[in-house]
């Protein structure tokens, strides 16, 4: 059984307008899958050459927050403008021709809401740094407007939640401008040992932007694709072991998994209350700083965030130093250095010689050697807490199932839609499991959370400043019938069992697909890993336009 599978834990998105029958009606997904092989033949010769150069003929195509908020007090542009823009774009690009289903569903006051951002500005009122400018957040996370959240699940499909998460009030707080949610593995991708990840029964199958039938990964596979897409300016996704890290891997952008606690949980749907956390998903690592520095804050809500009380920086964009590599020691995970894809092997060799000239010094460690025997207890950790919070939330949904004993008997009754091509059985084992003063289960914490202890072991006794190493492979074909392939290269459980931080930046591709670089450190150390994914993304500039190609 490949954990990978299901420990990716996100979400996956389809346009507001898709059913649930349009869902069940759509075919099989393989390799060869979802292409028409005329299509590509009507495909506008305009749009594949502009991406194929690394450009795009949309107005916003890679445009920055720190750009729109220019444009914004200029006048060249105004928040009910941009709204537009890019609701446009979801209808032609993620609803239209490429059929990427990373949107789950518009806000339908998305444009009441820009023009009162506008008013604001107008009257000198300016929220925060996002003042009207247009994001997205993933559909397991509550919001009290006319928005549903689902986890993408057709059992909760009629669920509106009485109020915002913790992180859409501070969102909101900081001006952002929510124009919708994204799809997601459902259940964050903790429902089946071969599920395809970016697929949920309510929203469909999203896809990987750069070759259509490839996967994005999961769970926050909407917004990775949204973000890639040029849909949104950025996204807020949410991870438990490697939902924020692999698929901003597998679509070409930033993603942040923040420390456990920097970023309140309450208000969104759980697996684990030791490892969740929601994260920024950008283009660029200047704009994961922004969206950072509007997310954190202590929640009384959520006790974990007393632990950043006093941690929590003044301003992450303060870390953003082109020179922040110079005199560092770098940790290099010598596992990626071999495995059965030779050409990643050389892209992260590549890149390591660039850490080198970037005034990096290079230390060999073998963290994975040491944190992969860990991944049992972590399965036991996330099957418990599964069942302990998710039953917890639930218990407060007006509309929809009140238990994951009633999701599991709804799935079963609805199994056409709900289990068309793949089964409940992680659901089923989770729900078969005691409470958590089970000793199974507090032996399994003790040992999963030991990868803290193994991390700063490392760190200390190399004098190390943070760790690097291969985000995850190339995107692997859709597969309904088998579930999803595993292309190694993946390296988010040490900082995901750990709690600690985590962050991915293009490092280049294979054949077209994106593959990420990861920067790993102690806890609440963002800063220090933002500043040094920032001097190599500048150093590089890897990030790509998706060229929305059909196959490979």
């Amino acid at each position: 059984m490949n954990r990978r599978k299901f420990l990716r834990s996100g979400s996956l998105a389809a346009a507001a307008a898709v059913t649930v029958a349009g869902t069940a009606a759509s075919g099989l997904a393989g390799c060869s899958g979802g292409s028409n092989p005329t299509e590509e033949k009507k495909r506008d010769s305009a749009e594949i050459a502009a991406a194929e150069i690394g450009r795009d003929e949309f107005e916003l195509s890679e445009i920055t927050i720190a750009e729109l908020q220019q444009g914004l007090q200029s006048g060249k542009y105004s928040s009910v403008k941009l709204a537009e823009l890019y609701l446009t774009r979801i209808s032609e690009i993620d609803q239209g021709r490429h059929d990427l289903k990373s949107v789950i569903e518009v806000n339908p006051e998305a444009l009441l809401l820009a023009e009162q951002m506008d008013k604001e500005r107008k009257q000198g009122k300016l929220r925060g740094p996002l003042h009207g400018i247009p994001i997205m957040i993933k559909d397991n996370i509550d919001t009290a407007d006319k928005m549903h959240t689902t986890a993408g699940s057709i059992a909760l499909a009629d669920h509106i939640a009485a109020k915002d998460a913790f992180v859409v009030a501070q969102l909101r707080k900081a001006g952002a401008l929510i124009i919708g949610k994204t799809n997601l593995s459902e259940w964050a991708n903790f429902r089946s040992t071969r599920s395809s990840s970016g697929w949920s029964s309510r929203g469909g199958q999203t896809r990987n932007p750069y070759v259509i039938n490839r996967s994005p990964c999961g769970s926050s596979s909407g917004s990775a694709v949204a973000v890639s897409a040029n849909l949104c300016a950025v996204a807020v996704g949410t991870e438990t072991d490697g939902s924020v890290i692999a698929p901003a891997s597998f679509c070409g952008i930033v993603g942040i998994k923040p420390t456990v606690g920097l970023v309140s949980r309450s208000g969104i749907i759980p697996i684990s209350a030791t490892q969740d956390t929601a994260g920024p998903m950008t283009r660029t690592v200047a704009d994961a700083a922004l969206l950072l520095n509007a997310m954190v804050g202590v929640d009384p809500a959520d006790s974990v965030t007393l632990n950043a009380k006093d941690k929590i920086a003044k301003d992450y964009t303060s870390f953003l130093d082109k020179n922040a590599l110079k005199g560092k020691r770098i940790g290099v995970e010598q596992s990626f250095l071999k495995g059965r894809q030779e050409e990643v092997v050389a892209l992260y060799q590549k890149t390591i010689d660039q850490l080198k000239q970037l005034g990096a010094t290079i230390v060999p460690v073998e963290l994975v050697k040491e944190t992969g025997p860990l991944g049992e207890a972590e399965f036991q950790v996330l099957l418990y807490e599964f069942k302990d919070g998710l039953n917890k939330y639930l218990s407060g949904v007006k509309k929809g199932v009140k238990s994951m004993s009633e999701l599991i008997e709804f799935n079963k009754k609805n199994a056409e839609v709900a289990m068309r091509y793949f089964k409940q059985e992680l659901v089923e084992m989770s729900n078969a499991k005691g409470d958590l003063k089970s000793s199974e289960y507090l032996q399994a914490v003790a040992k999963s959370t030991s990868a803290r202890a193994i991390i700063d072991r490392t760190l200390k006794t190399n004098q190390l400043d943070a760790i690097v190493g291969t985000s995850y492979g190339p995107a692997h074909c859709i597969d309904w019938v088998n579930g999803d392939d595993d292309p190694g290269f993946y390296f988010c459980p040490p900082a995901a069992m750990a709690g600690y931080p985590h962050i991915t930046v293009p490092m280049g591709d294979i054949h077209g697909l994106p593959v990420g670089l990861s920067f790993i450190a102690s806890a609440f150390e963002e800063g220090k890993i933002i500043g040094l994914a920032y001097a190599y993304e500048q150093a590089s500039k890897q990030r790509k336009v998706p060229h929305f190609k059909r196959s490979i």
